[in-house]
């Protein structure tokens, strides 16, 4: 895997992995221009988006009749030293369709135990906590645990 950045202005990038469209980067005010992500809400993003790929995946797998599917992801940050990093994560996957909630609930924890690489990497370094609803109804939750 290999990506490339190119500096535009001020603190502005463009990255770009081989084969993909390009993303913008930039800093929030007063250094950038929030023209983009920050490098922190890219790697929120990626947290949510290889485990939401997981879990359609395994719903589809489990023929489950998915109609409406979100993931919402969100980290605490420490502030009181710098670098403000991550101390926390917190996933919420909202299914809604005619799905068995055990299939659902299996499929978010197969991800947060087995399969995602991003959250893999990221519960070494803080706890990454999980909730599945179904159809607006919570039918479980959890803790990223990889071996």
């Amino acid at each position: 895997m290999k990506v490339s950045l190119k500096w535009t202005e001020g603190m502005h990038f463009d990255a770009q992995a081989e084969g993909s469209q390009p993303l913008a980067f930039d800093a929030k005010p007063p250094l950038g221009k929030a023209q983009g992500y920050t490098p922190k809400e890219l790697v929120v993003m990626a947290m949510a988006g290889c485990t939401a790929m997981d879990v359609i995946a395994l719903m589809k797998k489990y023929k489950q009749e998915v109609t409406s599917f979100g993931v919402e992801a969100e980290v605490k940050l420490r502030q009181e030293s710098h670098p403000h990093v991550f101390e926390q994560g917190e996933i919420h996957f909202y299914l809604e369709g005619n799905l068995d909630q055990e299939k659902a609930a299996e499929a978010a924890r197969l991800s947060q135990t087995r399969y995602c690489a991003v959250n893999a990497m990221l519960s070494k370094a803080l706890p990454i906590y999980y909730h599945v609803y179904v159809n607006g109804e919570r039918v479980s939750s959890g803790q990223a645990q990889f071996e």
